[in-house]
């Protein structure tokens, strides 16, 4: 009769599953030195660029008269603004922080008070400038 050699196909327990010992081998990370990513996968695009994208995209698709699918784009729009403006709002928030904390503290209340009055203007007038570059945008859309 035939008979198999020993060893070959023969059924491992979990100990010695294939895989599970690395023989003093580390595991290597997936990115290169220089950044670059083994996989090719692209890091994700700034709010910024993904915001003019997709106005692209939302106008291209106007323009070939698909309307819903440039209200899909504009809602993507609508949402990457919303993270820009939150973003800009933090940075000015943070810097504005910073510079009154390296300020040394007047004991005058008055000039406390100017320089809040200073903070909220300056909040005010990016508020503003937000809402007109939206018009404008939605202007330029139903264009």
């Amino acid at each position: 009769m035939f008979q198999r050699k020993p060893g070959r196909f023969r059924h491992r327990s979990n100990a010695r599953s294939p895989g599970r010992h690395n023989h003093g081998h580390t595991q290597r990370p997936n990115t290169f030195s220089n950044g670059h990513s083994r996989n090719g996968f692209r890091p994700a695009q700034s709010p910024a660029k993904l915001l003019e994208k997709y106005n692209a995209l939302a106008k291209e698709a106007l323009s070939s008269g698909d309307r819903i699918l440039s209200e899909n784009y504009l809602q993507h729009v609508d949402h990457f603004e919303r993270i820009v403006s939150t973003k800009n709002l933090n940075q000015n928030e943070n810097k504005s922080q910073e510079t009154s904390s390296t300020k040394v503290e007047d004991s005058n209340p008055s000039s406390n008070d100017q320089v809040e009055q200073v903070q909220t203007e300056q909040v005010q007038t990016e508020q503003v400038q937000t809402e007109q570059v939206q018009t404008e945008q939605a202007q330029t859309i139903k264009k």
